[in-house]
Order: C-alpha cells, then structure tokens, then sequence
C-alpha cells in the first residue's frame, strides 16, 4: 500500500514564457524578406554622373586653293638667282633675281660666320621646349609643325646669306649680271603648275583629286630661257579651297553660308564663307577665305578639317531625355503666399479670398513671358486669379519641355536642358541655366522609366 501511494504523482503543464528575443528577430526577418521580395521586384534606376563634356565633329578635306596668280617669264637667257625668300611681299621696285651668264659661286652658309643668332637659337630652343610639354601621341601632327617651324627658320637664314652675298656681288659690278624687279606688288612663289589661270568654274573632279598633276620648282643657278617662268606672284588677300563633297555631306551642309576650319599643316582655324555648287557628277563646296593666304601661298592642295560642331558644356547620354507636359502661365499671375516667400500663384475658388498654392516654376520663357508649371499638381478645369487684379487664366495651355530626371534627393525631379550640340550617344546640353543641370548632377540613365517625385531606391 504504501508503494501505491509513493507513486500516486501528477503532473502539471508548464507555463509557457514569451522569449522577447524570438519576438524581435522574427520582425527583422520578416522586414528583411520583404525588403529584398521589394528590391527585386521594383523598377531599378540606373544613374548617370553629369560631368563637363565636349562634341567635336569634323571632317577631312583636302582643297584645290584658287587664287588670283600671274606667272613672270624671264626676258633674257641665264643662270637665275634670286634675292626675295619665297613667301615675301615685293613692290613694284622690289628686286626680285638676276640672269647671269654663268653659274655664281656662293660661300657655305654653315660657316662659323653664318652661325644662328641668339635670337634664332632662342627661337629654336623655346619652339622645342613647347612641343615637348604639350605633345599628345593623339595630335603627332604637330611633330611636322615643328619640323616647319624649325625648317623655316635655318632656310631664313640660308636666304639671308645668299642675298646678301649676291648684294656683294652687284656691288663690286660683277660682269654679266643683270638685275630684274618685281613686275608689280605681290607675294612671290618660285613655282609653276599650269593652274595659275584656273578660275573658281573651271574646277573639275579631276583637279582636286589630283589627277595628272605636276608643280615645277624653280631654283637658284638653275639655266633658264628668255620668255620660261622665273616666278610668280599673287596678288590678292582672297583665296578660295575647293573640296569634293559626297551626297550626304552636300546634304548636310545645303543651308550653311560659313564653317569653321582648321589646317593640317600648322593647326591654325579660320572662318570661310561657305557655299555649294551641283555639277552633273560631283559636289564641289567652295570655301573662300580673306586672310592669311600668305601661309599657304607655297600650297595648290592643302589638307583641312571642317569643324561642322565644336560645343562645350555638360554632357549626358540621349536615354536620359524625356519630354513632359507643362501648363503655360504669364508670369504675372505668380506671387508670393502670405509671410513666406515661397512662390506660388492665387487659385480662383469663386470667392473674394482666393486660395495661394505654392509651385515650382520648371523653366521660365522671358521673351515671352511665360513660365512652365506641373499639370500634377492642379485639378482639372482650375483657373487663376491675377495676383494684382480680377482677371482670371485657365490652365488649358501647354507645351513640352526636353529634359532629365535629377534624382540627387532620392527622388525624382525634372529639370530642362538645352542641347548644343549631339553624337551618336550622347548630348552637350547648356551649363549655367538656372531651371537646369549643374555638374556632377545624378540624373535617370533611362528618362523613360522615371516620373515626377518617384521615388528612386
């Protein structure tokens, strides 16, 4: 009996505790499956860095130069010398060669006594030193810049030295030379190539491809014969290049009257007057030039880029542009609620007081007088009342403006842009523009995806 009743024992249920810990790590785990359930099943958006930028479009060339050029034939039989370097200006005075009836003999101009001045070796040494800091492997163009730079100056100095010891020999009334002017004022050139009587319609294909054509050089102690070239002079300031133009690019240009240009040879740019001419087999484009056409007056082709777009600004990709919708408002109707400056415009609710509702102007058309104002934020059939009076405007107006999707907050925000200039990929759009884009801006790499105030994760 006593056995019995040792093992008579009931058991209780426990009582059950709540583990807060259990509690809080199931909320995390909860809100941490939903975030990541949300994060891959929302619309991602893609950002974009505006950075400053540049396009430059251009295109290569090479160009016939048609100038006004008359070629002087020697008047008497014999070794021609000359006094005047190529490339200079002559008067009518000026002296320009002598015929003699033998070959004249000329001291080397490498001797100690025509060595380069301090001044041309300065010249020299400051050309090499900024070549050698400001050389790109992209512009090895500019090697054959120095290369002429350097050549002109050690040829300026031969020049100088055969001149003058040919004035030597005039002086001392060396037998049989004969002393020949300038036939009138002009910068002179000592070749020939048969194209110094070519006029602006007698350009053919065939000429500016260079088919069949042949320059003479005229030389010191060279033998010439009474009534052959001596040389020639070019009497105008006004040249023009004419270059072979393809369907698309005569296209392209129809409407242009000027382009800007830049020169292989020495890099330098300059504006021409630009017009097109359609013969029966090509398009020739005529660029006509005012100046500097004493660079080039050794030069019957010479090798171009038409600069057609060159613009600086902020760049950004052509996904990111969208267009919307804006309500137009005259600028009057815009003012300022209440003790804020917050700047909004008057709703007409039909009554005395009307009701202020602060706004965002988009962009602000001041030729006109217009600002641009988010449709979203107004009801349907609202009109304004004048700010400063009883007349009233209803918002039924509208136009679209270009622009992107700044998403530096967080959110999205539509700013305009003015684009400049566009490639293939990308747009220069104006920098500066108060309603638009600053530099290192966060826009929408897809302008498409995006709304006004998304929110952007």
């Amino acid at each position: 009996m006593a056995r019995d009743e040792l093992t008579n024992i009931q058991v209780y249920r426990k009582k059950w505790n709540i583990n807060i810990g259990i509690i809080i790590f199931g909320v995390i785990f909860i809100y941490l499956v939903v975030t990541v359930l949300m994060y891959l099943t929302n619309k991602h958006v893609s950002a974009y860095e505006v950075r400053e930028g540049s396009i430059l479009k251009d295109t290569a060339y090479t160009g016939l130069i048609i100038r006004d050029e008359t070629v002087v034939n020697a008047e008497a039989d014999g070794y021609v010398n000359y006094f005047a370097p190529e490339g200079s200006k002559v008067g009518a005075k000026t002296r320009v060669y002598t015929l003699s009836d033998k070959k004249l003999e000329f001291a080397d101009a490498t001797s100690e006594s025509q060595e380069l001045t301090s001044e041309e070796q300065s010249s020299i040494l400051m050309k090499t030193q900024s070549f050698c800091e400001s050389f790109k492997e992209q512009q090895f163009s500019d090697v054959y810049t120095l290369k002429n730079s350097v050549s002109n100056i050690l040829e300026s100095k031969s020049s100088q030295s055969r001149q003058s010891q040919l004035d030597g020999m005039v002086t001392e009334g060396m037998e049989g030379l004969q002393i020949y002017s300038a036939a009138s004022d002009g910068v002179i050139v000592y070749s020939t190539d048969g194209y110094e009587n070519t006029t602006i319609s007698d350009v053919t294909e065939d000429m500016i491809a260079k088919k069949d054509y042949q320059a003479t050089g005229l030389k010191n102690n060279s033998r010439v014969k009474a009534g052959s070239p001596v040389y020639k002079l070019i009497k105008d300031n006004n040249w023009t290049a004419v270059i072979l133009l393809d369907d698309a690019a005569a296209q392209e240009m129809a409407d242009m009257k000027s382009v800007k240009v830049r020169f292989s040879k020495d890099n330098e740019t300059a504006v021409a007057g630009f017009s097109i001419y359609n013969t029966k087999d090509a398009n020739l484009g005529f660029l006509t030039f005012d100046n500097s056409m004493i660079r080039y007056a050794e030069e019957r082709y010479l090798d171009m880029e038409l600069i057609l777009e060159d613009e600086s600004g902020l760049k950004i990709p052509k996904s990111s542009v969208a267009d919307k919708k804006f309500y137009l408002v005259p600028e009057n109707y815009l003012t300022q609620g209440g003790n804020s400056k917050e700047t909004g415009v008057l709703i007409n609710n039909g009554k005395e007081d009307a009701q202020f509702k602060n706004v965002e102007v988009y962009y602000r058309d001041k030729e006109n007088k217009m600002v641009y104002l988010d449709p979203n934020v107004f009801d349907k059939n609202t009109s304004l009342r004048e700010p400063d009076g009883s007349e009233t405007y209803p918002l039924k107006k509208t136009k679209s403006l270009k622009g992107v999707y700044n998403i530096n907050k967080g959110y999205a925000v539509f700013k305009q842009i003015h684009i400049l200039c566009e490639s293939e990929d990308y747009y220069i759009v104006e920098a500066g523009n108060d309603y638009g884009l600053a530099n290192y801006d966060h826009i929408a790499l897809d302008g498409s995806e995006v709304h006004e105030n998304d929110v952007v994760f």
